[in-house]
């Protein structure tokens, strides 16, 4: 293994710690999720640079660049103007006294996620198919129609947020498709990262471990920290207005909507 890439596998148990200190000595969770998608993003273009070069590599790291930029200054934003992230609150709720020490063995285990994602981002850089080629353009348009995607979804929620009232559920726009559109961009854009490690015409198995960071990132919104933890808080919060809403809505792959929206509507 490369410095290079070592030390893009260092750099995310370190600033996970840092995210710890961050969300103890402030209060807000939000930070916890800004730091960790800049430094996978960080972590990415390290693994990039160690990948060698080449248009592929450089094309990889561009897309990682516009990834985590977007993702991070988003999260950044919305969490200097808001209070505690609902799903960490429920954790601190739940361990007590307990959560300062469970938080930092928890953020270690999203170091240990984010380092597959930088292998994957690394696999990506380092495929040797020849460069352009179809899979390449494939991959590169999922990917930008993801980090769109999730930026349209994401300023959906933000203006409604502005002008819903108390009570109500977001169902406009993407969110009338799907009940958490920037989950589901957030996975795609995943499912990109390994299609540039699988370009073809050159079949190279060790390409498809790639195929670790959509999976990994597929079960934790849908099963594990994405999707459980925030619907039990709008289950809560949000009462008949979200019952209604999520049967009506899928949960994470988008749907035609259909049927009527509830009068109390995120």
């Amino acid at each position: 293994m490369s410095l290079t890439l070592l030390a893009a596998v260092a750099l995310l148990p370190l600033a996970m710690t840092a995210a710890w200190v961050v969300r103890l000595a402030t209060g807000k969770s939000g930070w916890i999720d800004a730091i960790w998608s800049a430094s996978v993003g960080v972590g990415g273009l390290l693994a990039v640079v160690a990948a060698g070069g080449g248009g592929r590599a450089w094309l990889v790291g561009l897309l990682v660049a516009l990834w985590s930029g977007r993702l991070a200054t988003h999260i950044a934003a919305r969490t200097r103007g808001a209070g505690d992230d609902p799903r960490y609150a429920e954790l601190a709720r739940q361990w007590g006294e307990a959560f300062p020490r469970r938080l930092f063995v928890f953020l270690q285990i999203q170091a240990v996620a984010g380092i597959v994602l930088v292998a994957a981002i690394h696999l990506a850089s380092a495929n040797p198919a020849p460069f352009p080629n179809l899979v390449d353009g494939s991959a590169t348009v999922l990917l930008v129609g993801a980090i769109l995607g999730a930026a349209v979804a994401d300023a959906q929620l933000a203006r409604f947020r502005r002008t819903g009232g108390p009570g109500r559920v977001c169902d406009v726009g993407l969110w009338g498709w799907s009940r958490h559109p920037n989950y589901f961009f957030e996975w795609l854009g995943w499912c990109a990262f390994a299609l540039f490690a699988l370009s073809a015409p050159v079949l190279w198995p060790i390409g498809l471990l790639a195929l670790a960071a959509p999976a990994m990132m597929g079960w934790l919104l849908t099963r594990v920290s994405g999707i459980p933890p925030l619907e039990a808080h709008m289950a809560s919060s949000r009462g008949a207005a979200f019952a209604v809403y999520r049967d009506r809505v899928p949960a994470f792959f988008p749907r035609l909507p259909r049927g009527q929206a509830p009068e109390a509507g995120r």
